[in-house]
């Protein structure tokens, strides 16, 4: 992982012996098979939104599968690919509950650079095979960097979709954070409640409360793509 402010927040794990191993594995997949997101996307959330300016935790469970849709945010995929349905989902409820417009693109890049950090409980996935990479060890260095957000004195707000990231409830515990559960957006759930959830204005309304910057979720226009 390359140097960021996370580093020393994460550095015990990274000494452990699991994470010897699951990078181990990780090469062995890559030498045999195609594997998302690239090498120096792995990391991208923690590297787009640093430990001290997070204020916003959204967590997705596997990175997309697809050719070209990982990049290591989660839920985001970069120009020119169409947004896959679960976003498209996401997008009208941004419509619905701040009247935003629907973006034309997938990138949630400008909300990770805000304190969004959009965090994969499995931070790599084999080409074409759902959550071929879980409980490999990823999720256990996953719920350290959620404890470690956990432990900010700071409100952050935990955006929390579907019943696996819900399980995840558990590791938060600062009364001091606000934590937003509604099922997951993917067309199989979400006219169960996702729809109508108002997570972007809810968790808005829970920074100010706590005299934190909101998130801008409008998502602008990408100029050029290489940027995202």
């Amino acid at each position: 992982m390359a140097k960021t402010d996370w580093n020393p927040v994460l550095r015990a794990e990274l000494a452990k012996p699991y994470w010897a191993e699951l990078q181990a594995f990780v090469d062995a997949e890559r030498a045999r098979h195609q594997v998302y997101p690239p090498p120096d996307e792995v990391f991208a959330a923690l590297h787009l939104t640093p430990f001290s300016e997070v204020k916003v935790l959204i967590l997705g469970q596997d990175p997309y599968h697809g050719p070209g849709q990982a990049h290591g945010l989660c839920f985001s995929v970069r120009p020119p690919v169409a947004p896959p349905p679960s976003l498209e989902n996401i997008f009208a409820e941004l419509h619905a509950d701040l009247d935003l417009p629907v973006p034309r693109h997938g990138s949630l890049r400008h909300w990770a650079e805000q304190g969004v950090l959009l965090l994969n409980a499995t931070l790599t996935v084999r080409a074409h095979q759902a959550g071929s990479h879980q409980k490999k060890g990823w999720e256990t260095f996953t719920d350290q960097v959620i404890r470690a957000v956990n432990d900010k004195p700071e409100r952050v707000v935990f955006i929390l979709w579907g019943s696996f990231a819900r399980q995840k409830r558990a590791l938060i515990t600062g009364p001091q954070h606000t934590v937003l559960e509604s099922p997951h957006p993917s067309p199989l759930s979400a006219h169960r409640g996702f729809f109508g959830s108002q997570p972007f204005s809810r968790a808005n309304a829970a920074l100010v409360e706590a005299g934190r910057e909101p998130v801008d979720w409008a998502l602008p226009e990408i100029v050029d793509e290489r940027d995202q």
